[in-house]
């Protein structure tokens, strides 16, 4: 065989077997690869978030520094979502003890907002906005808790990122806009919400540059002295004066008595997995019983793969039920006992799995007979050394209550909204007490394997969570695809209304909807189904992996190898 020859049988082979070899490495169900380092990786909202972390890393720090200054740039760049102004839950992994610590840096209710004070001002239900609907913010507290517990560096390196990103400004992200832009009127309607966040009396636009000196000053007060700052000093003068104006209840004790709790996470094994989730008053309880109710279902096996009629129909139903008990039994913990052990059994769990009906949607699901006995972001972290970070912090609706304590730059949440003011409810409003929460931060582990996690978005949060684990766990997906992949969400606690993706196939649709399921129909990566982050750490290989949603304008971002 002369050489002209050879030569054209392999350009002939070549030319066959490249485009199989480039289809198949191309070919595949996520639009992102993961980030994987043997060092240190964050994943915010924010690229330039996630980037304040990574450097935090790189200049010695560790994951709960990182974390710190990834969520006070975020509370930034992303003002409407999360800030100083809101509350915030952490789950810590520290890799040395091989211990998993829980932190609810949530806020109380000002001990006069009470339901009789309330009717008295002729509410029949809680306002969603307002001074009224203000409870004591979280979010600084539990930064100094994470810091004097884990932190290797000080609160004033660790703030000063944001501090520059609020002062020299950042030009405003698609994402971000999108948000801004309804809340105009809103903002109109406080005089220093307007001067803060309207640029000339318009929201930012895409690419224009945006800058908060106040911000910028309550930052620096808090890097100077600490969470008293705000709880005690200047910050805290600030906000009361904001309260007497608006004829608030908060008063300077509910302030200065505050103090975030370290609480232990409570856990389910999910087939040979175990899920952590923070005890309420949070709704991570929720994802924790939905889960339980599926594991009676053959989830991954034949006739109930991903995207399939019979998984996702059983899904919405196990969401339906373990939303059902969250809102009948859930509430603050402190004062009340909440039946957690009871809604956490496995034999509850199968007792409740069937009530489900694999031939129909039940629009009006009840809270089973127990025993005896908004806007967010979200971020992780893990450091080189494989401590990790499940952090979520919130203002709850965007701008939270709409009203900004002239001076400060932050607007304060509107999380006491939650809260119930029928006086049978385990989340009835109260002086000194927490409201249910829906902002939670969750992890995961098997073996060697840690994956530290958070999908954001009000109610959709614990239902996000279970089918997160269930891509993972039933269908075998990395962190990056189990993010990415289509979801549905219920965001109402009755009916047989659901939200999904249209990625969801039309034919498995249809199918739903003869059961009974009223389907609206959302974009391929729909705000409506929230956003997440995760990472993950095998220590079987001492390998990081990062993910981030597209359906935020995040970034997992890792850090340099150190020179």
């Amino acid at each position: 065989m002369n050489h002209s020859h050879c030569r054209w049988i392999f350009l002939y082979l070549a030319a066959v077997m490249l485009p199989a070899y480039v289809t198949q490495a191309q070919d595949r169900g996520q639009a992102r690869s993961m980030v994987i380092s043997r060092y240190g990786i964050v994943a915010a909202e924010s690229p330039l978030a996630a980037q304040a972390g990574a450097r935090m890393l790189e200049r010695g720090g560790n994951a709960v520094d990182a974390a710190i200054a990834t969520n006070a740039v975020m509370g930034v760049v992303a003002p409407m979502s999360n800030g100083i102004g809101g509350d915030l839950f952490a789950i810590v992994y520290d890799a040395k003890a091989n211990r998993l610590y829980g932190l609810n840096a949530s806020g109380w209710a000002p001990r006069e907002l009470t339901i009789d004070f309330l009717h008295r001002q002729g509410l029949r239900a809680m306002p969603q906005r307002g001074v009224h609907s203000i409870t004591v913010p979280g979010a600084v507290d539990g930064w100094q808790k994470l810091a004097d517990k884990f932190g290797r560096k000080k609160l004033a390196e660790v703030l000063a990122p944001a501090m520059r990103a609020a002062e020299e400004g950042f030009p405003v992200t698609e994402w971000v806009s999108s948000i801004w832009a309804p809340n105009a009127d809103l903002l109109r309607n406080d005089e220093a919400a307007a001067r803060t966040y309207l640029i000339q009396d318009h929201t930012p636009k895409v690419g224009e540059v945006f800058r908060n000196m106040d911000l910028a000053w309550s930052l620096r007060q808090i890097a100077q002295h600490g969470r008293d700052a705000f709880y005690k000093g200047e910050i805290a003068k600030k906000i009361l004066e904001a309260m007497k104006r608006h004829n608030g209840t908060m008063a300077a004790q509910d302030l200065a008595e505050y103090s975030a709790e370290w609480v232990e996470p409570l856990s389910t094994t999910y087939h040979d997995w175990t899920v952590y989730e923070l005890p309420p008053n949070g709704q991570g309880i929720a994802a924790l019983e939905m889960l339980n109710i599926l594991e009676n279902f053959p989830l991954g096996e034949k006739d109930f793969g991903f995207g399939s009629t019979k998984a996702l129909h059983a899904m919405i139903e196990a969401k339906k039920l373990a939303y059902a008990d969250l809102a009948r039994y859930i509430g603050e913990p402190r004062g009340q006992k909440l039946p957690v052990a009871a809604l956490l059994s496995k034999e509850y769990a199968k007792r409740r799995a069937q009530k489900i009906d694999p031939d129909r949607a039940a629009c009006e699901v009840a809270a089973g007979e127990l025993p005896v006995g908004g806007d967010t972001i979200y971020l992780s972290v893990v450091d080189r050394e494989g401590n990790m970070v499940s952090l979520i912090q919130s203002n709850y609706e965007s701008f939270g209550s709409g009203v900004v304590a002239p001076g400060t730059g932050f607007v304060l949440h509107d999380r006491g909204g939650l809260f119930s003011l029928d006086p049978a409810s385990p989340n009835a409003v109260a002086g000194r007490k927490r409201p249910l929460h829906t902002i939670i931060p969750a992890f995961l582990q098997k073996d060697q394997v840690r994956v530290a996690f958070g999908i954001m978005g009000g109610w959709n949060q614990a239902q996000a969570h279970a089918q997160f684990v269930a891509d993972i766990v039933d269908f075998k997906m990395n962190i990056q695809a189990a993010l990415e992949a289509p979801r549905f969400t219920k965001m109402t606690f009755s009916g047989c209304d659901v939200f999904m993706e249209n990625r969801i196939a039309g034919n498995v649709r249809n199918e739903l909807t003869s059961k009974g399921h009223q389907i609206d129909v959302r974009g391929a990566f729909s705000s409506v189904m929230g956003g997440g982050q995760a990472v993950l750490r095998d220590f079987a290989t001492g390998v990081n992996y990062g993910a981030s949603d597209p359906r935020k304008d995040g970034q997992a971002i890792a850090e340099l190898p150190p020179e």
